[in-house]
């Protein structure tokens, strides 16, 4: 079975898996979907991504349960009308989807039957995790994966959820947080997020990339480690925490900053809808911090707006991490599965 990638970080590449992988996916709905026979699970994902094999096709329908698909444009009143009319027990979207759909009010439709509300693929922001729970009362379980190693880190049903964390490492995965040179880190401090090798869930490679697929491992005094290319933190419990993809990190007068910190403290002001933190070059600090955002509607960008944004950022996080830098904008760049492209705004930063 092979999957693309969604280019996100360069172009599209083939990730070719083995028939194994069915397997792997069939763990996934049941250790972080919990499905059976009895549930109707909705996934919003893209056919064409490997999402869907883990939510909508292999993993619900190898646990007997019912997949509901949509093919339609997205509206947040739509999703809601239809979690309520098919009665979905298990919510499964990504992060900004969630975000707009709690912001159409829930409470007006007949979300009783909802029992799980799982995300992936981009990290969930905590103040909209807790409005999903308090509107519907199906907390948010995260997981993590990719499509050259499938889910490796998951919010198991039957423990403690740590709201803005991507889980523990799944039925047998071995995941860490290394440095370069493949060296597990202490709890606490950031590297890559790493899965040890061979692992079942682990591509046969790139399609016609050897050299490529040979790239993405480090070999350590522990084993090989397959590097997923995003940043992350370990903590004394075994939760990992995202930190940033590799290439996203903001390096500021010698400050490392990652974009998604700052974007979840814009995300906890009132008049932010959407955002996206990238790098913007600076003559005397290199590059700093610059945030496009969307404003909730009847909202007007401003001066004094700016002003308030660049404050409350330095009032829930380092002072130096706010955005310098505020560009309002109507919609951000996505790819098809509704991720946000940093690398198309980054790109235009820098003039590429």
């Amino acid at each position: 079975m092979m999957y693309y990638t969604s280019g996100s970080t360069g172009q599209p590449k083939g990730v070719l898996h083995a028939a194994r992988a069915l397997y792997a996916w069939r763990v996934c709905a049941i250790y972080w979907l919990d499905l059976d026979p009895r549930d109707r699970i909705w996934c919003t994902a893209d056919t064409g991504w490997s999402k869907a094999a883990t939510s909508i096709i292999i993993g619900p329908w190898s646990c007997g349960a019912c997949a509901f698909f949509y093919d339609g444009p997205f509206a947040p009143a739509d999703r809601l009308r239809l979690l309520a009319k098919h009665k979905i027990t298990v919510y499964c979207a990504p992060a900004t989807e969630l975000n707009r759909v709690v912001n159409d009010d829930p409470g007006q439709h007949d979300l009783t039957a909802l029992r799980r509300t799982v995300s992936a693929g981009e990290p969930m922001n905590p103040a909209v995790a807790e409005r999903w729970q308090d509107a519907t009362g199906a907390g948010i379980s995260e997981a993590y994966g990719l499509t050259e190693a499938l889910m490796i880190a998951l919010n198991y049903p039957s423990e403690p959820v740590k709201i803005g964390s991507m889980g523990r490492p799944a039925p047998g995965c071995t995941v860490a947080i290394v440095d370069d040179a493949g060296h597990r880190l202490a709890i606490g401090e950031e590297g890559h997020i790493a899965v040890l090798a061979p692992n079942p869930q682990m591509m046969l490679g790139y399609w016609k990339e050897q050299e490529l697929t040979e790239s993405r491992f480090v070999e350590s005094p522990e084993g090989r480690w397959f590097l997923t290319g995003d940043l992350g933190i370990e903590d004394v419990d075994g939760y990992i925490w995202f930190a940033g993809r590799s290439d996203d990190v903001i390096n500021s007068a010698g400050y490392r900053i990652g974009p998604l910190e700052v974007e979840n403290a814009l995300l906890e002001h009132d008049g932010v809808q959407e955002c996206a933190v990238v790098s913007s070059p600076e003559e005397a600090r290199g590059e700093v911090v610059k945030a496009f955002i969307v404003l909730r509607d009847g909202l007007a960008a401003s001066a004094t707006l700016i002003e308030e944004l660049q404050n409350h950022v330095k009032s829930v996080t380092a002072p130096y991490k706010y955005p310098r830098a505020i560009e309002f904008i109507d919609e951000l760049p996505k790819t098809i599965t509704g991720k946000i492209l940093r690398r198309e705004l980054r790109d235009k930063e820098w003039g590429r």
